[in-house]
């Protein structure tokens, strides 16, 4: 017996595949998990309670209601960096910033595979020529991979 697969699906497929191939440094690649991109939480909290060093700006780019319950302390909220208000507020508050500044983006609002607010913030900063942009991998959920681990956490604005 003979499988037909119609010339449409190997045209889309193969499409599909070069598209991947062919992905620019700004697509979303490089924020797979293990990248140089991303800082995992016990990182970021070893490089906050550091006394040496530059601190990195810390910007929530989930939702509030995640915010006003539980955030780092001294990360700035900045809006869901799926919407294009917190998108505007983000380029407002960096606008003024050195393009080498170390720059810590998070969210957890849920699985890092689904989340939808880390990677337009980051895209966003990259296009704007920030080039010490870090993004929190958060592979299941801010509770689950910040605070239940008992790191510092403070609640509200």
């Amino acid at each position: 017996m003979r499988i037909f697969i119609p010339s449409l699906l190997i045209l889309t497929l193969a499409l599909c595949f070069a598209s991947a191939r062919a992905q620019s440094p700004s697509s979303g690649a490089e924020l797979s998990p293990g990248s140089a991109q991303l800082i995992n939480p016990d990182e970021l909290l070893t490089l906050l309670q550091s006394t040496t060093g530059e601190k990195p700006l810390l910007l929530n780019v989930g939702p509030s209601l995640l915010y006003m319950q539980a955030h780092i302390p001294g990360a700035e909220y900045i809006g869901a960096g799926s919407d294009k208000q917190a998108l505007d507020k983000l380029r407002a508050r960096v606008k003024s910033l050195p393009h080498d500044k170390l720059i810590v983006l998070y969210c957890g609002c849920c699985p890092w595979s689904h989340c939808p607010n880390v990677r337009p913030a980051y895209h966003q900063l990259n296009a704007m020529g920030f080039n010490h942009v870090k993004v929190l991998y958060i592979a299941n959920n801010f509770g689950t991979d910040w605070v239940d681990k008992g790191y510092p956490t403070i609640k509200g604005q």
